[in-house]
C-alpha cells in the first residue's frame, strides 16, 4: 500500500511538472511534451534506457543546421522511457495494451418521438446503396504494340558529290514516316519479335537545274525484321532480315541521265545468328545488336539500259550481285532529357572482300509535344563502289531539319 501511494505521488508529480512544460513548451510552439499527458498503453517491449538519437539517423547527406531536429528527437525518446519506465515500475497503473483496447463507440441516430416525447437513440444502419461501385476496367493486353510516328520538316543538307543516290546541297521539305510493330515481351517473355516500316522522302528545290524545278535527295524506303528465340538473360537466336529502296525518279542535274529510280538500286539481306536486346525499365535506354556470322546479301539493279549498274556495286550488265559473308547491326535510343534523345544505327555488312557499312545517327530537340529540331548524319562506306578522288570510298550526308512530329503507340 505505501508502493501505491508513493507511485502515485511520482505520478502526479511528474504530470504536474509535465503540465508545467507542456504549458511553457506550447507558449515557445512546441507540443512534444504533451504526449505525457496522454493515458499509458502498453503496445511493445522495448528497453527502458533512454536512446538520444540525432537526425543524421534519418538523413545521412543532409548538410543543413540540424539542431532543432536532435533537440525534437531527443525530447520525443526521452518522453517515451519517462512513460515506459512508467509502466514498468507500475502495470497497476496501465488501464490497456494495444490488444485489449476498447471498440470505439458506436455511431447512432437521434430522432425524436412526438408520441411519447421522447429521443429514440437507435445504431446508424450502413447500407451499400450509399458506397459508389468501383469502376473495374478491364485491362486489354495487346499481343502487338504498335508505333507510329509521322514528321514534316524543313530541312538544309549536305551531301558529298559521289553520294550513291545522288542530289546536290539545298534547302528542302523532308517527311518521315515510320511504324514500329513488336511482339509483347511482357505476354511472350521467350520470344523476340520486332518489325520496321519506314519510308523518308526528301524534295527540294532544284536551282542549279535548267530541266527542272525540283530535286530529290532523299527517298529510301525500308522493312527490318528480326525474329528470336531467348538463349540466355538478353539473348536470343535470331533470324533478321533487311530489304530497302526507293521509289522515285532521281536525276542528274541538267541531264535526263537517271541517277537511281524504283529498285534501282536494292538491297536484300538475310542473316541468321545471335541477339542481344536491352531495355531499360524507365524506357530511356534501348540497345539492340545483332550478329549474323551466316548472312546473304544480294544487291538489285533493276535498270542497268539508264543506270550504270557498277555504282552500286554489281558488275556491269548484270541486274543482281550475290554475296554470302557476315552481318552486324547495332541500334541505341537514349533519351538523355526530356527533350533531348539521340538515335544511332550501326550496319555492316562483308564478304570478306569487300566491306559495306552505314553509320546513322539523329539527334532531336524537342521544342514542345510536336515541335522540334533534328540533326541527321549518315557516313557509308562502300568498298564495292567505284573509286573517288575526294572522298574514296567514304560518302557522307548531314541534314538539319525544323518542323511538326506526331506519334502514336498502343501499351
Amino acid at each position: 500500500m505505501t508502493n501505491n501511494k508513493y507511485a502515485i505521488i511520482l505520478l502526479l508529480a511528474m504530470m504536474a511538472t509535465t503540465v508545467i512544460a507542456a504549458a511553457g513548451a506550447t507558449l515557445a510552439g512546441d507540443t512534444t511534451s504533451q504526449y505525457l499527458l496522454m493515458p499509458l498503453v502498453f503496445d511493445k517491449q522495448q528497453s527502458p534506457s533512454l536512446h538520444g538519437g540525432s537526425s543524421t539517423s534519418f538523413a545521412p547527406g543532409l548538410k543543413l543546421n540540424n539542431r532543432w531536429l536532435d533537440r525534437a528527437i531527443q525530447d520525443h525518446n526521452r518522453i517515451n522511457q519517462m512513460r515506459y519506465q512508467m509502466m514498468i515500475d507500475n502495470p497497476n497503473l496501465v488501464p490497456f495494451n494495444e490488444s485489449t483496447l476498447p471498440q470505439p463507440p458506436k455511431q447512432v441516430v437521434v430522432e425524436p418521438d412526438p408520441s411519447s416525447a421522447e429521443l429514440k437513440v437507435e445504431p446508424e444502419i450502413v447500407s451499400g446503396e450509399q458506397f459508389k461501385p468501383v469502376d473495374r476496367r478491364e485491362v486489354k493486353m495487346h499481343n502487338w504494340l504498335h508505333t507510329f510516328v509521322g514528321s514534316l520538316h524543313g530541312t538544309q543538307a549536305y551531301i558529298s558529290n559521289n553520294w550513291y543516290q545522288g542530289g546536290e546541297n539545298n534547302l528542302n521539305l523532308l517527311g518521315d514516316i515510320q511504324w514500329d510493330c513488336n511482339l509483347n515481351q511482357k505476354l511472350h517473355p521467350k520470344w523476340l519479335f520486332n518489325n520496321t516500316l519506314r519510308y523518308r522522302l526528301g524534295v527540294a528545290t532544284a536551282k542549279g537545274d535548267s530541266l527542272r524545278n525540283y530535286s530529290i535527295n532523299e527517298d529510301n524506303f525500308q522493312f527490318n525484321s528480326q525474329l528470336g528465340y531467348k538463349a540466355v538473360k538478353n539473348w536470343y537466336y535470331s533470324a533478321s532480315m533487311m530489304f530497302k529502296t526507293q521509289f522515285l525518279n532521281n536525276y542528274i542535274t541538267n541531264t535526263r541521265d537517271l541517277a537511281a529510280s524504283f529498285l534501282s538500286s536494292g538491297e536484300l539481306n538475310v542473316g541468321l545468328g545471335m541477339t542481344y536486346d536491352y531495355k531499360d525499365k524507365d524506357g530511356y535506354k534501348i540497345l539492340n545488336i545483332s550478329i549474323a556470322p551466316l548472312s546473304y546479301n544480294m544487291k538489285i539493279c533493276r535498270d542497268i539500259i539508264k543506270i550504270d549498274p557498277t555504282k552500286f556495286g554489281i558488275d556491269a550488265g548484270h541486274h543482281t550481285k550475290h554475296s554470302f559473308g557476315s552481318t552486324f547491326e547495332m541500334k541505341f535510343e537514349w533519351k538523355i532529357t526530356p527533350s533531348i534523345s539521340w538515335k544511332t544505327r550501326v550496319y555492316a555488312f562483308t564478304d570478306y572482300k569487300y566491306v559495306q557499312g552505314d553509320w546513322e545517327n539523329t539527334f532531336i530537340f524537342a521544342v514542345s509535344s510536336h515541335l522540334n529540331t533534328q540533326i541527321f548524319t549518315h557516313l557509308r562506306y562502300d568498298k564495292s563502289r567505284p573509286w573517288n578522288k575526294d572522298w574514296k570510298y567514304w560518302q557522307f550526308k548531314e541534314i538539319l531539319s525544323f518542323g511538326l512530329t506526331y506519334r502514336f503507340a498502343t501499351k
